[in-house]
């Protein structure tokens, strides 16, 4: 039981990420979704897309903490912090 509200919230939690960061795309981009993701990469700054991307992982971890699931909150974090890891390969790489 508890794995699995770990793992929902997890889920949740890469999701919000990446909707974060396709609405950052949409919303501060010129260009398409693949064309900006490949700029991202080329120019070095892929890190920084995912980590303004993370930010809906902010309200949606204290969303699960107000509605008293610390699992799922648990899971958000780990997707978090799977995001920063990310984010520092692509730094350092």
């Amino acid at each position: 039981m508890i794995k699995k509200e770990i793992l929902i919230g997890f889920f949740t939690g890469i999701f919000a990420n990446s909707i974060g960061i396709i609405l950052y795309i949409l919303l501060f981009s010129e260009l398409s979704i693949t064309e900006t993701l490949k700029a991202a990469q080329q120019n070095n700054f892929l890190g920084s897309l995912i980590a303004l991307g993370a930010i809906l992982n902010l309200i949606i971890f204290f969303l699960f903490l107000k509605q008293n699931k610390p699992y799922r909150a648990r899971g958000v974090l780990l997707a978090t912090l799977i995001a920063a890891v990310c984010i520092a390969i692509s730094k350092f790489s």
